[in-house]
This record gives C-alpha cells, structure tokens and sequence, in this order.
C-alpha cells in the first residue's frame, strides 16, 4: 500500500487486497464495505466487490455554514445534523440519512412560529401547521409555492404507502430505497433548508 500512495486508484485496489486477504486468513467474515466506502466517498471512488467504482463521489447541495440570525447553538446543531446525514448516506444507510435531514427540515421550519406576513402571523407550532400558515400568509409569491413542494415531499416521504420514511412503511412490501433516491431526497431536503435559512434571515427572524 506505501507504493501505491501516489495512485489513488493503485492504493484503493490495495486496500482492497488487503482487506480481502484479512477476511479470509481470519474468518472475520466480509469487510466492512460501507464503511470504507463512507472513508472513499470525498474522493470519488467506491468498492463495490470485486470492483473499483469510479465517479461515485458528489457534493451535496450547500447550506450556509452560518446563518446570522440563528445563534451558534442553533447553527452547530444544524451543521451535525447535515454532516451525520451525509455520513449515513456514504454509509448505505439510505433511510436513516433521509430520516435525519428530513427531522432537521422539520426543526428549522419551527424557527417560522410567529413569524409575521402581509396577510397574518404564523400560529403554527409543528412542520406541517406552520407550512400551512406560511403557504396560506404567502399565496403567489416564491416562499408559498416553495413550501408548497416542501409540504408535498414531506407527505410523500411521511406516508407508509409512499416513501415509507418518518412514518413506517407497509411491512410486506419489501422495496428499499435506492442510493440514487436517497441522494435525490437528501439533496431536494437541502435545497429547502437553504431557502428557509436564507428567508429566515431575509425576514429578520430570531
């Protein structure tokens, strides 16, 4: 592996060797290939035995490192949350990393409770009262058919019929969410979250 080190590809099929002859001389059972994967993923490239897959690697859609009107609290528990979905997501664990960036989108949406619109105040106190309040106070303009989409993905991802995420899903049918998929899901999510903490700010909110 130390003469593979200037070759990202050499070195990943070294690994590879390496860890398949542990397995195998130690009974320890397969690699832990997600794992490695999750260590792989920045740098575009996946093993997928007996393969190197090459191109996997992505950027996910940005969210603002700091939002100035939310306090460091606020925003060091919104950048976990991204990172640990992320991270789950490079791990195969494709309904656990939509699961927690759906529960972020839901938690920044309570930082909209009592914010005020030409056409009335947010009263709501949970994700589903307080998009309503915000599509209702925001008829024809950007943030309401924005979180118009939001609302619909949330019922689609929500339903045990549909994307079966938050909750539950019919036990006997056994579709698995696919990484494409996944990744479709946690990038839509990451766009709202951009937007609302962009109007959060935009709006003055606290």
């Amino acid at each position: 592996m130390h003469s593979a080190a200037a070759n990202a590809a050499l070195f990943v099929e070294a690994l590879y060797d390496g860890l398949y002859e542990i397995s195998s001389r130690q009974a320890t059972g397969p690699a832990p290939w997600n794992f490695v994967n999750s260590v792989l993923a920045p740098t575009g490239y996946a093993i997928q035995p007996p393969h190197l897959v090459i191109g996997q690697g992505r950027a996910p859609v940005p969210v603002a490192e700091r939002v100035p009107s939310l306090d460091e609290v606020a925003n060091e528990r919104i950048q976990r949350s991204l990172a640990e979905s992320e991270r789950l997501l490079n791990s195969g664990k494709y309904r656990l990393a939509v699961q927690e960036i759906l529960w972020l989108l839901e938690t920044v949406s309570t930082t909209f409770e009592g914010s005020e619109h030409e056409d009335g105040t947010v009263t709501g106190k949970y994700f589903n009262r307080i998009i309503g309040d915000l599509k209702r106070f925001n008829r024809g303009r950007v943030l309401g058919e924005v979180v118009s989409w939001m609302e619909k993905l949330h019922g689609y991802l929500s339903s045990p019929t549909g994307g079966g995420i938050r909750h539950g899903a019919v036990l006997s049918d056994s579709y698995e969410l696919s990484e494409g998929e996944a990744r479709l899901f946690c990038d839509l999510t990451r766009s709202y979250l951009s937007y609302l903490l962009h109007e959060h700010q935009r709006l003055g909110l606290r």
